[in-house]
């Protein structure tokens, strides 16, 4: 009896451990031992994109909010996110403990499924400002496409950060295809006196230190996938045919090393004086 009280909560109910358990259903037939890790892998990935969104979210409505005490939850928040992505590179490294034979086995079930449909993924890179609306369009099978469409035209973390610089009276626009050389001349000159004196503002220096870090991390995690699949198909076509054009495989995913969410903070790095 529990005098009225309902029955203890479980940990198994508290986080739905049979309905998780139950989401990995693998296709090869006969059965291939490493299919069910790669699945598991993967969903695990998934989960980790789900918390990264909910803390750029809450991280950008910090950064807008702009006092002294939202400032210090955006940059400790920014520290979750990094430590999320430094999990992300290693579970890369439980991927390649399985043999390429043994990928090949069931690597054509996934056709034409590929990590280019993850829309969590872009949503990440949405949420950070890094916008493509050809990889965008990978994911539009997903159900909850509207979302990353809504994120396509939405405010970026990027954008709101560079309102908050604005706000100091630093003379900044936001990298995109619409700023100009001037405008970019001019931001990096601003920038460069927020890194010359980086204690007139420290939350802001500290913001564009973990957005670096940030960046840091995804790019890293960008160059263990690279190695991880030339580990596996080496220069092979990719499962996503037609995602990106007239590269594909390799080719395309070393394009991506680039990339940067905040080129301007690494930028300035050139431009301060000695």
């Amino acid at each position: 009896m529990t005098s009225g009280r309902e029955r203890a909560l479980t940990y198994s109910e508290y986080l739905r451990v049979p309905e998780l358990l139950s989401q990995q259903r693998c296709l090869a037939s006969p059965e291939v031992h490493d299919e069910l890790q790669f699945i598991v892998v993967h969903q695990v990935y998934e989960l980790w994109f789900k918390l990264v969104l909910h803390t750029l979210d809450e991280m950008q409505r910090l950064v807008t909010a702009g006092d002294e005490v939202s400032l210090r939850g955006a940059v400790r928040l920014g520290r979750r996110i990094e430590s999320i992505f430094r999990v992300l590179i290693q579970q890369i490294h439980v991927l390649e403990t399985m043999r390429p034979a043994d990928f090949l086995k069931f690597r054509s079930l996934l056709n034409p499924a590929s990590g280019f449909g993850s829309l969590q993924f872009r949503e990440v890179e949405c949420a950070f400002g890094l916008k493509d609306s050809q990889l965008a369009a990978a994911a539009s099978s997903d159900p909850r496409y509207a979302e990353l469409e809504r994120r396509m035209v939405a405010p970026s973390l990027c954008d709101v950060f560079y309102e908050r610089l604005a706000a100091l009276g630093l003379a900044v626009v936001a990298p995109g295809p619409q700023r100009t050389d001037d405008e970019r001349r001019r931001t990096l000159a601003s920038l460069r006196t927020l890194y010359d004196e980086p204690d007139e503002h420290p939350l802001e220096y500290d913001l564009c230190e973990t957005f670096i870090e940030l960046d840091e991390q995804l790019v890293l995690w960008r160059r263990h996938h690279i190695m991880m699949v030339e580990r596996h198909i080496g220069d092979k076509p990719g499962t996503g045919k037609g995602v990106t054009g007239d590269l594909d495989g390799i080719r395309y995913l070393t394009t991506t090393l680039t990339r940067r969410a905040f080129p301007d903070l690494w930028a300035v790095r050139t431009v301060l004086t000695d």
